[in-house]
């Protein structure tokens, strides 16, 4: 669990390369800079974990680019209090992220080694979300409505069980697509029943898989 003078330094030379590449945002940048990315990786590719580039971990899933991760959290424009539900635990560091910037997370992982793992982790490192066991397509009902939705898998359709959980004035952020690229979309709801998206480049994840492990 350390946390070096090395993994601060290289972290800071992180921050600098995704703010090259148009992450503006000072609390998400601040975040990045915060959060030792490297504990959130196995230990083969610690040497790795603050290169901009999303690396494997367990149950064949990935720990994504740092980029990506800012790049969601700044299409959602995450404030201090925001409720959000994470449909992807992965490995913790999205949640982390969020955390960082004082939202309230709910996040949700079909997994179960990559849920236990996250559990275990994040409270070590002062990270406490709420961790949730279970099938992402189905949400968090009893917990809506939702300020944010975060989705850290590849969908193929807008998921409108998950549209219903979120609330008016409400963002959400997915890949949409299927294997291969995606297009990262933005979602906003500004009724009941109705919403509009955009469309803000394309961007590679692994598919979104229903059910438990």
């Amino acid at each position: 669990m350390e946390d070096t003078y090395l993994h601060k330094g290289l972290r800071k030379k992180l921050v600098e390369e995704i703010k090259g590449k148009g992450i503006k945002d000072k609390r998400i940048l601040e975040a990045i800079n915060k959060v030792p990315r490297h504990l959130f990786m196995d230990s083969s590719f610690v040497h790795f974990a603050y290169k901009d580039q999303a690396f494997p971990i367990a149950a064949n899933q990935t720990i994504s680019q740092p980029f990506t991760v800012a790049f969601q959290t700044q299409l959602l424009d995450i404030q201090k209090g925001d409720k959000v539900l994470e449909i992807g635990t992965g490995s913790g560091y999205q949640a982390a992220i969020l955390l960082a910037l004082g939202a309230k997370v709910y996040t949700i992982e079909r997994q179960k080694a990559l849920n236990i793992g996250a559990q275990n982790l994040l409270p070590k490192i002062g990270y406490r979300p709420h961790f949730f066991y279970g099938d992402g397509f189905q949400g968090l009902p009893t917990y809506a409505p939702f300020d944010k939705v975060i989705i850290t898998a590849a969908f193929n359709e807008i998921p409108d069980k998950l549209v219903e959980q979120l609330k008016v004035g409400g963002k959400m952020v997915l890949p949409l697509g299927g294997r291969g690229t995606q297009i990262m979309t933005l979602l906003e709801k500004y009724s009941e029943k109705d919403y509009k998206i955009s469309e803000h480049g394309a961007f590679v994840f692994v598919p979104m898989l229903k059910g438990k492990v």
